[in-house]
């Protein structure tokens, strides 16, 4: 079951304080300093001068993304820029649908969970984010809010990678 190494994970990022809570106080940009490099089953964070496409994205307190289908080419580096027209914090978190419903149930049980990595982005009220994102495995994957309740009222996408 890999639902427990997730938990473990992030129970103790918890406890060693590398993990925050969401609120106010997020950026509307990428996160600061350097990005961290991880391959993940959808891809690897990215570099902006390699980017040659850039999706814009609405996110609204109807819970819901437009679009809500993004289709990529294998291999292709996006620049995803999210704008926020509600008067509450989105964000927007790219995986797997089993990794995202895993961690929107931890974030109903945690809520007040902060989490800052390359492929997520927290956009507050009446503001723009980004995520720069190399997609090099093809494959079907999802794009969703976690704030708690959101996911479960339907914020999220597909994300379709063509191979090459």
């Amino acid at each position: 079951m890999k639902t427990i190494p997730v938990l473990l994970s992030l129970l103790l990022a918890i406890a060693s304080g590398s993990v925050q809570a969401h609120g106010d106080g997020h950026a509307a940009s990428a996160p600061q300093g350097a990005v961290q490099k991880e391959q993940k089953p959808w891809g690897i964070a990215g570099e902006r001068r390699a980017t040659k496409r850039t999706v814009q994205i609405t996110m609204s307190d109807d819970m819901r993304f437009t679009p809500s289908r993004i289709e990529v080419r294998q291999g292709e580096t996006l620049r995803l820029v999210m704008h926020n027209t509600g008067a509450v914090l989105h964000e927007l978190v790219i995986g797997t649908p089993q990794a995202l419903e895993e961690h929107a149930a931890l974030m109903l049980k945690f809520p007040d969970m902060e989490h800052d990595e390359p492929y997520m982005a927290h956009v507050p009220p009446s503001q723009a984010g980004e995520i720069v994102w190399t997609f090099n495995r093809a494959g079907e994957f999802d794009f969703a809010c976690l704030i708690a309740g959101h996911f479960q009222a339907g914020m999220r996408g597909k994300l379709i990678v063509r191979p090459r």
